[in-house]
């Protein structure tokens, strides 16, 4: 089959399945009331896209204002000469578009390769600034969709906002690699006593804080931003732990790190897949009484043992389930997009 071929039936392929599952999560999002969700996820594996949704609302009326297309290329597992590869994008590019009835300047495009360090939370250059509020049930979340390869909302972890949204009330919640805050702000609307979260970026404490403030929540002291290294915020709270000076304890405590982060920041450099038993272990560590972790690693490398974690902490004892089946929601079934163990000590 000659190239220009090829392509159309891709473009054809693609168009059709496209616009399947597009009427399909249309009306899904409408009963789920979320305005920003995955439509298409490497369903054809010539065609290796993710295409996202993003409807912008108004923050106060709820109402979506304008729509976003954001279109991930994942890299090949071959070489492609790269004019044919752009050519290629953009006639998937031209077919989302016409699919979906936006403007072709309302799709997104990034291209994702294999990721170094933080290389996903770097700032990467744009001709143009494209930013908005999109609603989950109750919640509302600012997200980029043009300075970054992430958008500032993980859109697979949405279950677990839910779940704290409805079940974190008078907990005392900390949020570890807290990102943007969403799960904090989750934390928050579902009535929690106190939120404190913990990243190394002032870039996204920065934007943690504007999440929060955008659902209506200013209080500093109990939305308790905190600039730290999660590593070493950890090892400091466990040496006070043994030494008898620990303060503070919590309810719930979200544990989401990056795979691999080799921080500016930072001389320490995390890895997820050994490092992992050491930061649950310090975790629980933190856990009032009848307290929950919940760890989730999108790593497809992390090999959990139970037996790589100590039988008791500080002389209590715990239990732990895998629970990802409860956490990928319907728009990333067809991906192992994460994996997610609940902790109960």
């Amino acid at each position: 089959m000659q190239n220009s071929e090829k392509l159309q039936s891709q473009a054809t392929m693609f168009s059709n399945r496209l616009a399947k599952r597009a009427a399909y999560y249309k009306k899904w999002s409408k009963k789920q009331q979320v305005t920003a969700y995955r439509i298409y996820d490497r369903d054809i594996p010539e065609i290796p896209l993710s295409v996202d949704y993003y409807g912008f609302v108004h923050p106060e009326k709820g109402i979506i204002t304008d729509s976003y297309a954001y279109v991930a290329l994942f890299e090949r597992p071959y070489e492609k000469d790269e004019r044919e590869e752009d050519i290629w994008l953009d006639r998937m590019c031209t077919e989302a578009s016409n699919v979906l009835g936006l403007a072709r300047d309302h799709i997104i495009v990034k291209v994702r390769k294999k990721q170094k360090g933080t290389d996903q939370y770097e700032k990467i250059e744009s001709k143009r600034h494209v930013s908005g509020i999109v609603r989950e049930g109750k919640m509302l979340y600012s997200v980029n969709l043009s300075d970054y390869l992430d958008t500032g909302l993980f859109l697979d972890h949405r279950p677990l906002r839910k779940y704290l949204s409805e079940h974190a009330n008078q907990k005392k919640v900390l949020n570890l690699f807290g990102y943007t805050g969403s799960l904090s702000v989750a934390a928050a609307v579902g009535g929690a006593s106190f939120v404190q979260t913990v990243d190394l970026s002032n870039t996204y404490l920065d934007w943690a804080w504007q999440n929060l403030e955008l659902n209506g929540f200013k209080d500093n002291k109990t939305y308790l931003l905190t600039r730290f290294d999660v590593v070493e915020f950890l090892e400091i709270e466990a040496r006070k732990r043994l030494n008898g000076t620990l303060k503070n304890r919590f309810d719930i405590i979200l544990l989401d790190p990056p795979t691999f982060s080799n921080s500016k920041k930072t001389e320490d450099v995390l890895d997820t897949n050994r490092q992992w038993p050491q930061l649950v272990k310090d975790c629980l560590g933190l856990l009032n009484p009848g307290g929950v972790l919940y760890f989730s690693t999108n790593s497809r490398k992390l090999s959990f043992n139970r037996d790589e974690l100590p039988a008791t902490i500080g002389g209590r004892s715990f239990s732990v389930e895998e629970i990802t089946s409860l956490t990928v929601p319907e728009d990333f079934k067809n991906h192992r997009i994460h994996r997610c163990w609940k902790f109960e000590i």
